[in-house]
């Protein structure tokens, strides 16, 4: 037969359990937004100055960035370690693009990484991440874009 105290012990328990995983729900950090456009051959916010590119194939891109890589700067883009969404718009490029994040060198086996295709002409995507402290690489190998360089601190 359980006892008054034990009783009372075991509730204690069930309640502090529930507190704890009540308390995350509650807490929920709001997610960084982060809005990226891509045209042919380039995500246009990560570039320093952007150009337009014409591409009717993945090819063209392959044959663009061989010609301009030398020519091309990129911003670095910084973020904060947490939440973050890739809004992601492919705004004219004629064939179905996607997105992919992951980890620069040895951080492509430790930190999150994101992908996902089939974004069609003048469609936006999200892509949701929690960003933790390192350096990773985004691209659309599907575009195919640089890769772009993305600092978390």
């Amino acid at each position: 037969m359980v006892t008054l105290f034990a009783r009372s012990v075991l509730v204690l328990i069930v309640l502090s359990a529930l507190i704890a995983l009540a308390a995350p729900l509650g807490a929920k950090e709001e997610a960084t937004v982060v809005t990226l456009t891509q045209t042919p051959c380039t995500i246009i916010e990560a570039e320093v100055t952007p150009r337009r590119y014409v591409s009717n194939s993945i090819d063209d891109c392959v044959q663009v960035n061989s010609e301009t890589a030398s020519e091309r700067e990129q911003k670095v883009l910084r973020l904060s370690p947490g939440p973050t969404v890739f809004s992601v718009t492919n705004k004219d490029v004629p064939y179905p693009l996607g997105f992919w994040l992951r980890g620069k060198g040895l951080g492509r086996l430790t930190l999150p990484s994101v992908s996902g295709g089939g974004l069609a002409t003048g469609h936006t995507k999200e892509y949701a991440v929690d960003l933790v402290p390192g350096k990773y690489l985004y691209s659309c190998p599907l575009n195919p874009t640089p890769d772009y360089l993305l600092v978390v601190e």
